[in-house]
């Protein structure tokens, strides 16, 4: 199966920034998924039109259609051409509080508004500095108990966030090896994302590793040139 190469533009881009990003990896036939934020999904969708790109949102209510303000559905964002949402990304967590109990909703909205969910996990520095690493990504995984329509599981060792850290091979090697086995447990079989300050320089190497089956792009995903540079690693692995 070839390596997945997910694009989180968080908080970034503008229509015409985006659009010309999205027509030259069309025109490359790069196959990578697309995670603009909500008022770049439109432009975004008909710009991919034809190609192999995917696209998907950077949340989901847990609420369906109705009075919340400043929600959007699953519903909406497959209308808006959406095929995949993040739900239970680390910023998520930790600058809105979201936990289990309301990641395990959006989950539920998120399969029965027809969207596949790469759902996030990943331990704080704090955490992994009091061996409770493995503890806390088994915690965030419990939730997917029962989830339906889960396309990958995308590890996120939150230190290595937009810190300019980055965990080794073999750090990420050895926790998307227990992700594996964790989801095992759980009766799921899906590609397992590392991200965590992923660039040029690095990717090959997290991408040799036999259990990582792509990675979640942040900043480097704004430029064609470092996004292209990705690509081609995953391709080439």
């Amino acid at each position: 199966m070839p390596k997945i190469v997910a694009a989180n533009w968080k908080m970034n881009l503008r229509r015409q920034s985006a659009c010309e990003l999205v027509s030259a990896l069309k025109a490359e036939g790069r196959k990578c998924w697309l995670f603009p934020a909500f008022p770049l999904l439109g432009p975004v969708a008909d710009t991919l039109i034809g190609g192999g790109l995917r696209l998907g949102a950077q949340d989901v209510s847990p609420e369906p259609d109705g009075a919340f303000t400043g929600d959007v559905s699953a519903e909406m964002l497959v209308d808006a051409g959406c095929e995949l949402v993040l739900v239970g990304h680390s910023e998520r967590r930790k600058q809105h509080g979201e936990l289990g109990d309301l990641l395990a909703r959006k989950l539920k909205r998120a399969a029965e508004g027809g969207l596949e969910t790469v759902y996030c996990v990943g331990e704080t520095l704090n955490q992994r500095k009091a061996g409770k690493a493995r503890e806390v990504v088994k915690e965030h995984l419990s939730t997917l108990q029962g989830a339906r329509k889960v396309a990958a599981v995308a590890y996120e060792p939150v230190w290595a966030i937009g810190t300019g850290e980055t965990a080794t091979p073999a750090q990420a090697e050895e926790m998307h090896a227990f992700i594996r086995g964790e989801l095992k447990t759980l009766g799921l079989d899906v590609p397992i994302l590392y991200g965590g300050s992923v660039k040029p320089g690095n990717a090959r190497e997290l991408l040799a590793q036999a259990h990582v089956d792509g990675v979640l792009v942040g900043g480097a995903s704004l430029k064609l040139e470092s996004l292209r540079a990705i690509d081609e690693a995953a391709l080439e692995s």
